[in-house]
């Protein structure tokens, strides 16, 4: 038996039951155990039946927001201090050797990047293909320039040349991490891209995700992995589902804003649907939000096929790839590039209408769920990408991989 040590960043609901996916896939001769500085959803976690070690230091709310604009490339400004990466990385250390850990499965968690390379412990990545390396060389525009007319174009791909050089080339790898990398014998990370390469890095994407991209030997795509919840569907849901009103899911993740998550239901309240809304996490408790927005705790969106109508998403790859898999529509908001990304691929397949969350409450908003919901292009769109994830299980190729080094 080989113990898997999981270190995802557990005030991300994503990356946290993306971890748990993988765990539950890998052999049961295998012992997963999972660690964290900030412990969130670590119900879920221990819900799934895994050991979890609760680790210091801890950040405050201030500082998980800058951590969280850092790894998705909207900051290059972080919160990690050399006193709090040492001490992480002490901590890792010790936790890899008295766990015997075989294997390091990470998330954002940047730390493990060094521990598990001092400890001599190959780190495996399982991470979407946007902001990694290879995309971010390869990829013409990103998406920082909207429009499509000449002008926008041209302004797009300089602004994207100019975080090529930034984000893969600039020295801008917080010192932090070059002072510890040296004090543990370990290459010191120059820019961003260097820090957050694995030794393994597993894209969790479809195969059309990657057409036209030349991938390094150190990456190789898994595909989709999302959450799986196990919980039943509320009876509120089926009751709004039998509604004659379309029933919409507003699903924003952990990487909204109380202030969009309130525009968008504001604006979701003027229309004729019933709105599911897994967003209490973001809300005060003098909020008040229109009579046909349902606010609920977390939903097993895997199970809503069949019951929503279209969904209103931010764009992170967990609710992107849930409502493909469940042949939902969706109106995607991409908050960031890698959220921009995968709404704009949607967008090609068909399945997807793109909005900025600028444009929350206009019309151009209220056409583009309109087109979710009754656009037969889009209906049709949304079904065939369902039917090309029934063979698709991330998760389950995560594990082979990691236990094809295991042995």
């Amino acid at each position: 038996m080989s113990t898997v040590l999981f270190c995802p960043v557990m005030f991300n609901l994503a990356e946290t039951t993306r971890m748990i996916q993988v765990a539950r896939a890998l052999d049961p001769a295998h012992s997963p155990v999972f660690m964290g500085y900030e412990h969130d959803y670590v119900d879920l976690v221990r819900d799934a039946g895994f050991s979890y070690r609760a680790c210091e230091p801890a950040w405050t709310r201030a500082e998980r927001d800058q951590a969280l604009a850092f790894d998705q490339g909207r900051s290059f400004r972080s919160p990690f201090t050399t006193e709090l990466v040492r001490e992480r990385v002490r901590v890792e250390r010790a936790l890899v050797r008295e766990t015997g850990a075989r294997a390091v499965v990470t998330g954002s968690n940047l730390t493990s990047f060094l521990s598990a390379t001092a400890e001599g412990v190959p780190l495996y990545y399982p991470v979407p293909f946007a902001l990694t390396a290879p995309q971010v060389r390869q990829t013409p525009r990103m998406g920082f320039v909207a429009g499509s007319s000449g002008l926008a174009r041209t302004a797009d791909r300089a602004a994207t040349s100019a975080f090529r050089w930034v984000y893969t080339s600039a020295p801008l790898a917080p010192r932090a991490f070059a002072t510890v990398a040296r004090e543990n014998g370990v290459p010191a990370p120059r820019s961003v891209a260097e820090l957050i390469r694995a030794d393994h890095n597993l894209l969790t994407e479809m195969d059309w995700e990657l057409d036209g991209f030349d991938l390094p030997d150190d990456f190789e795509r898994v595909g989709p992995i999302f959450a799986h919840l196990d919980t039943p569907v509320p009876p509120v849901v089926e009751e709004l589902a039998a509604a004659p009103e379309p029933l919409v899911y507003l699903g924003l993740g952990s990487s909204a804003s109380r202030s969009l998550v309130l525009r968008t239901a504001r604006a979701l309240g003027d229309l004729p649907v019933n709105v599911v809304a897994p967003v209490r996490h973001y809300l005060r408790d003098d909020d008040v939000l229109p009579p046909n927005v349902h606010v609920t705790d977390l939903l097993p969106a895997h199970r809503l096929g069949g019951l929503v109508g279209a969904a209103v998403l931010h764009g992170g790859q967990g609710t992107v790839q849930t409502a493909c898999a469940t042949g939902v529509p969706f109106v995607g908001m991409g908050l960031q590039p890698e959220q921009t990304w995968h709404v704009r691929r949607c967008e090609e397949r068909g399945n997807a209408v793109a909005v900025s969350p600028r444009r929350v409450g206009t019309q151009g908003f209220r056409t583009a769920l309109h087109r979710a919901l009754f656009d037969p292009a889009v209906r049709t769109a949304a079904a065939e990408v369902s039917e090309a994830y029934v063979d698709e299980d991330g998760a389950a190729a995560a594990a082979r991989v990691i236990e094809r080094d295991l042995g």
